[in-house]
């Protein structure tokens, strides 16, 4: 079984093709999140898997990211788009919005977040951690289908399971960061190391904690996250399936090459 595309789906996503066939993947790093759905849609295999588990069952922090990734790789896979629910922290981008992002920030720790522990040592280059090819690729698509979308945004990617403190997410607001989630690392790093294309789609449900000067906004809340991703699933959905019809089968961006200049 191959597929030519993958998509990792958050919380509030759990379905997303139709006529599927699930297949289970062994991987070295064991079990990936769930079996994982493949259907083709406008001629291009789609691999489809819950980055949660079906059920939700796996927080952001115990999710075994390189299960996940390996198993994509090894259905062939050579790009994956990773929507996510995330949280705003800044006034202009707001719930219902969608920031493709451009940039992260790792605060995460203890997170499995390579596959080369060696012998050979390499240093992936994170300069540019998203495929600028299919980054453009979803912005087009997006304003084409009218939707409030930013084309460029950097993503703080906290440890979780819990929220952040008022305190934390006042010093993300202050540098300047535009997206707050769990997910987002390692898996898009995972990716380059493996020669993938990745590209970050974060559907913003919330304003964090609350913004700067706005006290009457009330704090995040898992229902809250739960509720607007789905009131703008089928928005997501659209996008996706806009993507995908645009892709070419031909890569013509460099993440295929990322080892070249990693090892030394």
């Amino acid at each position: 079984m191959q597929a030519d595309i993958g998509i990792f789906g958050g919380s509030g996503f759990y379905s997303f093709l139709d006529n599927i066939e699930e297949v289970k993947i062994e991987t070295p790093y064991g079990p990936p999140s769930d079996k994982i759905a493949i259907a083709e849609f406008k001629g291009k295999k789609v691999a489809f898997l819950p980055r949660h588990g079906k059920e939700h069952t796996l927080p952001p922090h115990a999710i075994n990211y390189r299960a996940n990734i390996y198993a994509m790789y090894k259905l062939g896979v050579k790009r994956i788009i990773g929507p996510c629910a995330s949280g705003s922290l800044q006034p202009h981008i707001k719930p219902g919005d969608f920031v493709i992002c451009d940039q992260f920030v790792d605060r995460t720790w203890g997170r499995k977040d390579t596959f080369y522990d060696g012998p050979i040592t390499t240093h992936i280059s994170a300069a540019d951690p998203y495929c600028p090819e299919l980054r453009g690729i979803i912005i087009e698509q997006g304003r084409k289908l009218g939707l409030s979308i930013h084309p460029a945004g950097t993503v703080v990617v906290i440890q979780g399971p819990r929220f952040s403190t008022r305190s934390e997410s006042r010093w993300f607001q202050k540098m300047g960061w535009e997206v707050i989630n769990m997910t987002q690392y390692p898996e898009c790093i995972l990716a380059r190391e493996l020669g993938i294309c990745y590209a970050n789609i974060s559907l913003i449900t919330d304003y964090d904690v609350g913004l700067e000067g706005q006290e009457d906004i009330r704090p995040v809340s898992h229902e809250e996250v739960i509720r607007v991703f789905n009131a703008n699933n089928e928005k997501l959905r659209t996008l996706l399936y806009a993507v995908i019809e645009a892709l070419d089968t031909e890569r013509k961006c460099s993440c295929d090459k990322a080892l070249t200049t990693a090892r030394i």
